[in-house]
């Protein structure tokens, strides 16, 4: 019998690689190990909260923007309190004055204060790499096509600016997966997201959580952040393809320059954002669930692309994985069900 067949559950459980460790967020608590410089493994562990929201917030393709959110604020601080144990001995009696005037000036919500920060700063940088940049460069395709007779008509369609547009996105996040891929520091993250997975597979079998167990599953998982990432590309492309939204609307209905209705379109797209994101989700949530041809294709360039994003952990890393995951267990097992 294969482990796929003596499978027992799928959970709802996920994590994320941080530095030098892992969080694993379970139905109730979420916990965050890491490797200290010592050796030893701290790991803090928190309450989710018995707040239950409300029936709009939980329908289909809503609550694939609310999980969206939440996975990034939850993320954030994982990574922050990871980020507390990185070369500390370094780092200790060296506050600036800087440091000082934020520490005086807002106490114990200066972290909430640099999450949020930090999250709005990601957003920008995820937009214009995305969103902005394809744009214009669709933009100088669409002008050395006009040279091109034959296909001029193509490259001037609203079809060619999608896919085009869509095309350069993924090149961009495959190509910057398989630059940070080869960094040291980078590497040892995607080695923790490997453990991450391994874990998750591993009480998914039923097995007991032990590094022996673990290691022996795969480091590809079809309910991947990196699968949803690649999912949200790929949808956004037949999303924005069917929106007859174009520069040139913009240009007829108010008289702006070519410019201005390039970031018009720009924002239009940023507003259907969290339906692209949605579909995604809900997609995610079918592919993790059922094991037939239709997922298999829906997960399979997540997974290929998870070559990259994950990496074989060495075996004190899946520890730090396992005293992740054990804190996060619910007492019975079908709270923790897909």
């Amino acid at each position: 019998m294969s482990k796929e067949e003596q499978q027992q559950h799928i959970t709802s459980i996920g994590g994320q690689a941080v530095m030098e460790g892992v969080m694993m967020r379970g139905p109730f608590k979420t916990a965050v190990a890491v490797r200290k410089p010592d050796g030893d493994i701290e790991c803090k562990v928190e309450e989710n909260g018995t707040k239950t929201r409300k029936k709009f917030w939980r329908l289909p393709i809503i609550r694939g923007c609310v999980s969206f959110v939440d996975s990034l604020v939850i993320g954030m601080k994982a990574l922050m309190f990871s980020a507390e144990f990185v070369d500390i001995e370094e780092e200790e009696g060296t506050e600036s004055k800087f440091d000082k005037w934020l520490d005086d000036k807002f106490g114990d919500k200066i972290k909430d204060i640099v999450i949020y920060v930090s999250i709005a700063i990601s957003l920008v940088f995820s937009i214009a790499l995305f969103m902005v940049l394809p744009t214009f460069l669709t933009k100088g395709a669409e002008k050395i096509g006009t040279l091109i007779p034959p296909i001029s008509a193509f490259t001037d369609s609203h079809l060619f600016t999608s896919l085009f547009e869509g095309i350069i996105r993924m090149v961009i996040f495959i190509g910057y997966l398989a630059i940070v891929s080869n960094m040291k520091d980078i590497k040892r993250v995607f080695q923790y997201h490997g453990a991450e997975h391994k874990t998750i597979f591993c009480y998914e079998h039923g097995e007991e959580l032990t590094v022996e167990n673990v290691r022996k599953y795969k480091r590809f998982h079809p309910r991947c952040g990196t699968s949803f990432i690649f999912l949200t590309l790929a949808i956004s492309i037949l999303v924005y393809t069917l929106l007859p939204i174009n520069s040139e609307l913009f240009i007829e209905a108010f008289g702006v320059s070519k410019l201005i209705g390039d970031m018009l379109r720009v924002c239009c797209k940023i507003i259907f954002l969290p339906i692209v994101v949605g579909i995604s989700y809900e997609l995610i949530r079918i592919a993790g669930k059922y094991d037939n041809v239709l997922t298999k294709i829906i997960s399979a360039p997540g997974l290929a692309i998870q070559r990259l994003t994950t990496k074989e952990p060495a075996d004190e890393m899946i520890e730090v994985a396992i005293a992740s995951m054990k804190p996060v267990l619910p007492e019975n097992a079908e709270d923790a069900k897909w």
